[in-house]
């Protein structure tokens, strides 16, 4: 924003650089302005570190700013992280493969992250923990339902908003699809999913949650053909993690008599 050139300069001259701020369009500089001459004063700092240190709390703000839009756009929401998580309980889950991972060079290299294995052993906070890391890192990241986002590819073709709605799945360099093949596509499900896949293919990596192994995959699709189309591009050249063990889910207290099976 440029400064506006009917202004009469402010008496004060710390009014003036704060105004002065305002009208460049440094907010955190303006606010921090007072607090920063303070301490100069105090600490005798040369003009060049004074400078450098003004200069440096508005680029963190900014960066803050846009990691914090960035985190809210996700949608990843309240991420657990790898801290806390026992890894003893899940064999064949190798720690060292899954910090890998967190470093993003699977990002670079646009390939994709399958967490495979039955309900309640961690697949979902481990997905988020990878996607929270490349968001962290300036990766763009969407986290979604799969079920969800085709319902809303679906519902785009009503209002011929389709292309807009698929390109806002296309465009993140990290597609979170958790909960994948929780059950059977229909043909419109399986056409959508096969043109974000192929669109994805070697342009941005999915990190995806399902229940079920890959091979099995081919049960949820209306034919084999549907299910080699989509599932081969997914895996081609993609990290595999297998969760195994017992559930970490369990009822808070039991009441009543066992139920018959």
């Amino acid at each position: 924003m440029a400064r506006n050139r009917h202004r009469p300069p402010a008496p004060n001259p710390l009014d003036e650089l704060v105004q002065l701020a305002i009208d460049l369009d440094l907010t955190t500089l303006a606010t921090t302005l007072p607090d920063l001459l303070q301490q100069a004063e105090r600490d005798g700092q040369s003009f060049t570190d004074f400078t450098s240190n003004l200069l440096r709390s508005e680029i963190e703000a900014r960066h803050n700013r846009r990691l914090e839009r960035s985190l809210r756009c996700s949608k990843l929401g309240t991420v657990q992280g790898l801290q806390g998580f026992n890894f003893q309980i899940r064999p064949q889950l190798e720690p060292r493969v899954v910090k890998e991972l967190c470093a993003g060079r699977f990002v670079q290299e646009r390939r994709n992250v399958l967490c495979l294995g039955r309900p309640g052993l961690g697949k979902t906070r481990i997905a988020k923990a990878i996607a929270h890391a490349a968001c962290l890192a300036g990766c763009s990241t969407l986290c979604v339902v799969t079920a969800e986002m085709i319902e809303a590819l679906h519902a785009s073709e009503a209002d011929g908003s389709f292309k807009r709605a698929l390109r806002r799945y296309v465009k993140p360099q990290v597609l979170l699809l958790d909960e994948f093949a929780y059950e059977p596509f229909n043909s419109t499900a399986t056409s959508h999913l096969f043109r974000l896949v192929a669109a994805r293919y070697g342009q941005g990596s999915i990190v995806l949650t399902a229940h079920t192994g890959f091979q099995h995959w081919k049960k949820l699709f209306p034919s084999v053909s549907a299910a080699v189309a989509t599932v081969d591009r997914l895996v081609d050249c993609a990290t595999i993690l297998r969760f195994t063990g017992k559930s970490h889910r369990q009822p808070k207290e039991i009441s009543g008599a066992p139920l018959d099976d």
